[in-house]
Formats: structure tokens, C-alpha cells, sequence
């Protein structure tokens, strides 16, 4: 990921709707597992610890970020109070079964992460009866110039993401879009508006009344627990047997 997205991200993810969105959906997909294994949660791709950080204040399970930044993965330590390391999600530094669940948001998708070979080594680390949370962009027809920031190679199907964790050894998978109620406007800012340089990224400051309208659609959308048939990205929840 560009030097400038990892600072974009740092002075957005603890306000700005998309991150506001995608945490509560992650602490909502481990609170309703409610028996897993007392051991600590892996953030695999924890950029600038965003998430990290709302986990402390939500959740006395302990936590511990990885990010192959090195920066990246001091200032989420920094920033959240959670031990982290730098490493790649392809080789994970860590033992056999040492998590009681593990996230990961929109790190599968990027072009130096072998995805066979990471969601291998999650299963590895996650320790039987503990869960997995992936997060990925989706749609390839959505591929935009924050892609290409961001370094993503590869967006999913809710099918084709399933596929991969069943096919990776993974048991009682859901996979729901999230993010539709806005695809429309998704859409028209990646394909119609986003013509300039400064458009590329999707991070970044958004005038309060209007970060607040988007984060209560996404709300909305949430608590009606809807299956949507399309949506901006594509959560998955997965049991490591």
C-alpha cells in the first residue's frame, strides 16, 4: 500500500463512516461467538491500528495487530496500546493454534499476499473452534484508482470468497455483502466522478453532516440484517474446525 494511503488511513479510521462501519460489523461478528477459545485476537493487517484501538476500549479480550509496514505497525501500537509486529500475512511469526479468532480486513486482496498460502496460515494460527473474519472488497467490475493505491489485485464474489475459505479447510461459512444501500453512489464516484489525481483515494475528510448520512445508512442497513444481493465489500465468517 502507497506511503500516502497509510496516512490517510491513520487520521481517518477512528471517524470516518467506511471505518466506523467495518468495525462495528467486526466486533458484532466476534460478540456473536460467544464461545470461543480464551486466547488472544489477531488483527492480521492492521494498518495503523485502528481497529486495534476500538477493540481495547470494547472487549477485554486481549489483542495483537501484524502489518508487513513496519511504521504502519509501531504507530498502531502507539495508537491502540495492543502489541503488534511487522510481518507478512503469507508466513505468519507466530505458533500453531495461538488465537481464539483472527481478522483480517481487505488484506487477502492485495498483490503481494498469496491468498491460498495466507488463509493456510490463518487456519494454522486460529485454534480449533475459533473464528475467522475476513473483510474483502468486492466485484472485479468495481476496480477503481484506489485499488491501484492501495495495491489490491483482486476483488470477490461472496461465492468465490467462499470457495476459497472452504476450500482452505475452513467449516460454517457466511458470506453477506454489506455496503449496498450506497453501491449506487460507490459506483458513480469510482467510475463517473473520479477523473483527477486528488479523486484517487476513497480515505479522507468528509464534512461532518455528510459522514454522519452515510454511517447511519450503513446502520440502517446493518441492524436490518438484510441479504443483499450486491454491496461494496463482502464480509465472511468462518469457523476453523
Amino acid at each position: 500500500m502507497e506511503d500516502a494511503e497509510y496516512s490517510l488511513m491513520d487520521a481517518a479510521e477512528e471517524g470516518m463512516w467506511w471505518y466506523r462501519a467495518i468495525h462495528a460489523r467486526l466486533l458484532a461478528a466476534i460478540e456473536a461467538r460467544p464461545g470461543l477459545p480464551a486466547l488472544p485476537l489477531l488483527d492480521a493487517g492492521c494498518g495503523t491500528g485502528g481497529f486495534l484501538a476500538r477493540l481495547a476500549h470494547s472487549s477485554p479480550r486481549p489483542a495483537l495487530g501484524l502489518d508487513y509496514n513496519p511504521r504502519a505497525a509501531a504507530r498502531a501500537a502507539a495508537k491502540s496500546g495492543q502489541p503488534t509486529t511487522a510481518g507478512t500475512i503469507n508466513a505468519l511469526p507466530f505458533p500453531d493454534a495461538a488465537f481464539g479468532a483472527a481478522v483480517s480486513v481487505d488484506v487477502l486482496c492485495h498483490a503481494a499476499v498469496d491468498q491460498d498460502a495466507a488463509l493456510a496460515e490463518l487456519r494454522r494460527v486460529i485454534a480449533p473452534g475459533g473464528t475467522l473474519v475476513l473483510n474483502l472488497p468486492a466485484f472485479a467490475w468495481m476496480f477503481s484508482a484506489h485499488d491501484v493505491r492501495v495495491h489490491n489485485a483482486r476483488r470477490y464474489t461472496a461465492a468465490g470468497a467462499t470457495s476459497l475459505l472452504r476450500a482452505a479447510g475452513f467449516a460454517d461459512i457466511s458470506a453477506r455483502y454489506w455496503n449496498g444501500f450506497l453501491l449506487p453512489l460507490m459506483i458513480l464516484q469510482r467510475k463517473v466522478l473520479a477523473r483527477r489525481e486528488d479523486h484517487a483515494s476513497d480515505v479522507g475528510d468528509f464534512p461532518p453532516w455528510l459522514d454522519n448520512l452515510l454511517h447511519g445508512v450503513t446502520e440502517i442497513e446493518r441492524r436490518a440484517r438484510l441479504p443483499l444481493p450486491a454491496g461494496g465489500s463482502v464480509l465472511l465468517v468462518a469457523t476453523r474446525p
